[in-house]
């Protein structure tokens, strides 16, 4: 039985209603990390996407979905499964973000869902499924 992963992370919107991307490792993702002992998912979320965005005034909506994603962990020497919850997060203000280098995040755009196509054909099948799910979301507020 593989190991299990908690990990949280965001969809985070902008007052124009435009996405922010990371670019990590070839990839267009958006941010998430591992849960800490003695955190709650929701928390994790809100500090991973900080972590990995520098962005401030981060206000966490409703959650979106999770996903499961299995791989091999070079550091566990095992299969995980990462279970990531996924929220839907906004900024009241426009902010540009500061990639973590540290954790190879090479650059941050924000991009609507009709200019975002270059980082929908360059992302992960569980980044399409949470993406999806708030394009439901929005379709259901109209």
């Amino acid at each position: 039985m593989p190991t299990q992963i908690i990990a949280a992370g965001g969809l985070i919107t902008n007052p124009k209603g435009e996405i922010l991307w990371i670019y990590r490792r070839g990839f267009w993702d958006l941010p998430k990390g591992k849960l800490d002992d003695g955190e709650t998912i929701q928390s994790c979320a809100m500090r991973e996407v900080q972590e990995e965005t520098g962005l401030n005034n981060i206000q966490l909506h409703q959650m979106l979905c999770f996903t499961n994603h299995n791989y091999f962990d070079k550091y566990l020497n095992e299969e995980v499964v990462k279970r990531t919850y996924w929220f839907h997060m906004s900024i009241p203000d426009m902010q540009d973000g500061v990639p973590q280098l540290s954790e190879d995040i090479e650059k941050i755009e924000w991009h609507s869902l009709n200019k975002a196509r270059h980082c929908l054909d360059l992302t992960y099948p569980t980044i399409l499924e949470v993406v999806e799910k708030f394009r439901i979301q929005l379709n259901k507020l109209d």
